[in-house]
């Protein structure tokens, strides 16, 4: 079977626009597509219940919809709709383990209601096995060709194995035909402000170690996707406020979760790119 990329819909208009930046993304990297709604109530049979108040009917003519959508403008395109009667998160972690990446839709902080009390994405994104990505209404409309200056940018923190990471922004980046910037934000240490600023020795230095660390992560990367323009930034600042800012006007920004089997959480720039980061965030599992 044809590899899958597995979006998650329920009907709103961040899930419609993950659907279809997923579309254009599996017809990139010739994968096919699964459209999943999950809801704990749909029946086994066929309801025997006016079709106003059938979730059955209502969960059938979503995907449907949806899928007609998406094949009028991706004639290629495998695309296969999924019903599955479960409480949505853990279908879509589920989901997730069986697909190349699992993509989502995500309010960030438009609205009060979705930072103080979420939604499915934030518990789905911290249990995956695989990457998640979140995408806002609005975008995944930016047609087959790239808009000038897109690029994917990848956050790397040095000290823990980014392979994973990189796997995937380079191959995102390879099949999209765009350039790929990779970033690494450092916070300037204490011992390293004085009155008038900072001590520029200590930065420099903090600059050089981190330059050729991130070189080193790179190398690999470089020769294996040849075909890649790559380029790379060390910004002095908050890791978080760096990524971010790094990833304006980005077709997708990569960031990391380092995997925690007994409590799932996100760490601060996943959080800070999820919440603040305007293009679709990918949040990629790792050791």
């Amino acid at each position: 079977m044809q590899p899958v990329l597995t979006v998650g819909l329920d009907g709103s208009p961040e899930s419609l626009a993950a659907a279809r930046w997923a579309a254009d993304e599996a017809e990139k990297r010739k994968l096919t597509l699964r459209l999943l709604h999950a809801w704990p109530q749909l029946a086994p049979e066929p309801a025997r219940v006016p079709s106003e108040v059938d979730q059955n009917y209502w969960a059938k003519r979503l995907v449907h919809t949806a899928q007609a959508e998406l094949q009028a403008r991706h004639p290629g395109l495998s695309v296969i709709g999924s019903l599955v009667a479960e409480d949505a998160e853990n279908a879509l972690v589920q989901a997730a383990s069986e697909s190349e990446a699992l993509v989502l839709g995500s309010r960030g902080l438009e609205s009060v209601a979705s930072y103080f009390l979420g939604d499915v994405s934030m518990p789905v994104v911290a249990r995956a096995q695989r990457p998640v990505v979140l995408v806002r209404a609005g975008t995944g409309e930016e047609g087959p060709v790239p808009a000038p200056g897109s690029r994917v940018v990848v956050a790397l923190k040095l000290r823990d194995s980014s392979d994973s990471l990189l796997d995937f922004a380079f191959h995102t980046a390879a099949a999209r035909g765009v350039p790929l910037l990779a970033v690494h934000g450092r916070s300037v240490p204490l011992h390293a402000r004085v009155p008038w600023g900072v001590d520029h020795d200590v930065t420099e230095e903090m600059k050089r170690d981190a330059q050729k660390h991130l070189s080193m992560a790179l190398r690999p990367w470089r020769e294996k996707y040849p075909q890649v323009d790559v380029a790379d930034s060390i910004r002095l600042a908050s890791p978080s406020k760096a990524v971010v800012q790094a990833a304006e006007g980005a077709v997708l920004l990569v960031v990391g979760r380092r995997e925690h089997r007994l409590a799932p959480h996100l760490g601060p720039v996943a959080q800070a790119a999820i919440h603040h980061g305007r293009c679709p965030v990918a949040v990629v599992p790792h050791d």
